[in-house]
C-alpha cells in the first residue's frame, strides 16, 4: 500500500485526488490538511501530492522533503527560472526526490511532445492557453512547460526568431513571451483547463488542441505519478514522461 497524503485537500483538485486515492485498491489516504491545518497530519505519508497555491507550494515541498516524503506537486506556477530553484534546492538534500508535474492529463502530456515534435517543421508557433476564472497565476504551468519545449526544439533545428513585424501593440497584446514563444492566456467562467497550440509555416497552418472538459481527466496520471514515485531518480523530475514510457 502506498499512503499518501493530499494538501489542499478542500479543494476542487485536492478533494478529487482525496476521492481517487480513496478508492485506489492499492493506496492508503493517510491525511488531508488545507489552510488553517497543520502539515503534521500528513505525518507517515509516503507521497504527498500537492494543488494548493503558487505562493506555497515551495515552502510545502521542502517540508515534505524534510520529513522524507516525496512531494507530487501538481500546483501552477513553475516556469524554468523557478524549476531551475527547486533543482538547485534538492541538489542540497542528497537522495531527495520530487516530481512537479505542469499537467496530469495524458492527452496534455501527448499535446505538449507532438507539439515539440512538430516545431522544427514550422516557421511560426504560438501558444493560447485557456482556463476557468478561479485560476490564480497567468500564463498556466502548462503554457509555459509547453511553450519551453516548442523554444527547445527551434533552437537545436537551428531555427531564428519567428517572423513578428509588430511595431506598436498595446500592453498585452501579443501575450506574454517564453523562450521566444508568445503565450496567451484566457480566464473564462464555464472553462476547465484547454491549450492550442498554433503553427504556422507556408501556406499551412497546424493546430495542436487538448480540452480537459472535466478534473477527472487529471486522475489516471495522478495514480500513475504516485505509483511511479519512489522509482524517480534522485533530485527534480518534471513531468510525466518518464512514468509513461515516452521519455
Amino acid at each position: 500500500m502506498v499512503r499518501v497524503g493530499v494538501l489542499g485537500a478542500k479543494g476542487r483538485m485536492g478533494s478529487e485526488v482525496c476521492r481517487t486515492v480513496e478508492a485506489a485498491p492499492d493506496m492508503e489516504l493517510t491525511g488531508q490538511v488545507d489552510v488553517g491545518d497543520s502539515r503534521e497530519l500528513l505525518a507517515g505519508s509516503d507521497v504527498v501530492v500537492d494543488f494548493t497555491h503558487p505562493n506555497a507550494v515551495i515552502d510545502n515541498l521542502m517540508w515534505c522533503i524534510d520529513q522524507d516524503m516525496i512531494p507530487i506537486v501538481g500546483t501552477s506556477g513553475f516556469d524554468e527560472p523557478r524549476l531551475a530553484e527547486v533543482a538547485g534546492l534538492l541538489a542540497e538534500k542528497r537522495g531527495s526526490r520530487a516530481l512537479i508535474v505542469p499537467n496530469f492529463s495524458v492527452g496534455a502530456v501527448l499535446m505538449m511532445r507532438f507539439a515539440a515534435q512538430a516545431a522544427p517543421f514550422f516557421e511560426s508557433a504560438e501558444v493560447v492557453e485557456l482556463h476557468h476564472a478561479g485560476k490564480a497565476d497567468a500564463p498556466s504551468g502548462t503554457s509555459s512547460r509547453t511553450a519551453s519545449m516548442i523554444s527547445q526544439a527551434r533552437q537545436a533545428a537551428g531555427l531564428g526568431a519567428p517572423p513578428d513585424a509588430t511595431v506598436t501593440a498595446a500592453a498585452g497584446a501579443r501575450g506574454t513571451e517564453v523562450g521566444g514563444v508568445h503565450v496567451h492566456s484566457v480566464r473564462l467562467a464555464g472553462l476547465v483547463a484547454h491549450q492550442e497550440v498554433l503553427l504556422g509555416g507556408h501556406g499551412e497552418v497546424l493546430t495542436i488542441r487538448h480540452d480537459s472538459l472535466d478534473r477527472s481527466s487529471f486522475m489516471p496520471g495522478v495514480l500513475v505519478a504516485i505509483r511511479g514515485a519512489a522509482k524517480l531518480p534522485t533530485g527534480l523530475t518534471v513531468g510525466l514522461d518518464g512514468l509513461l514510457g515516452l521519455a
